[in-house]
């Protein structure tokens, strides 16, 4: 039996990361970005990619305060995770995942793998979602 693959999201107010893992659900893999434009659009363009890889779970990251607590972007991205469910059938499975840290961890792998300035700005929220899912898979 195939298993369905898990795709992470980096929800930001100018883009939208995404990731995605291999079949058996091992290693995440880097997507690309979705620079935002109107809710329904980038709705719609998630909406394809969960068609097109037939994804099974959704890891969404949750911008957190350093002290645990859901802050104004928190509430955001739980705003538009609502939206995205009310288009994706009932069985995907959606799921939040703490992402403190994941963007200082994204750009500290650019900076030392020597990413050049120009290309950051489009990697960055890839590179994220890549850490928000593999921060999921090593908990599964």
């Amino acid at each position: 039996m195939m298993e369905k693959r898990i795709l992470a999201l980096d929800v930001g107010d100018r883009r939208i990361g995404m990731a995605m893992s291999d079949l058996l659900g091992w290693t995440p893999q880097p997507l690309y970005t979705i620079h935002r434009t109107k809710d329904e659009e980038d709705l719609g363009k998630i909406v394809e990619v969960i068609k097109q890889y037939d994804i099974g779970t959704i890891v969404c990251g949750l911008p957190k305060n350093m002290d645990g607590t859901v802050g104004f972007q928190g509430e955001k991205t739980m705003q538009f995770v609502e939206q995205l469910q009310q288009l994706i059938p009932p069985e995907i499975k959606v799921v939040f995942q703490d992402e403190r840290l994941s963007t200082k961890s994204a750009k500290q792998v650019m900076h030392t793998s020597g990413v050049k300035k120009k290309n950051k700005k489009n990697m960055i929220d890839t590179i994220a979602a890549v850490f928000i899912l593999e921060t999921y898979l090593m908990k599964k």
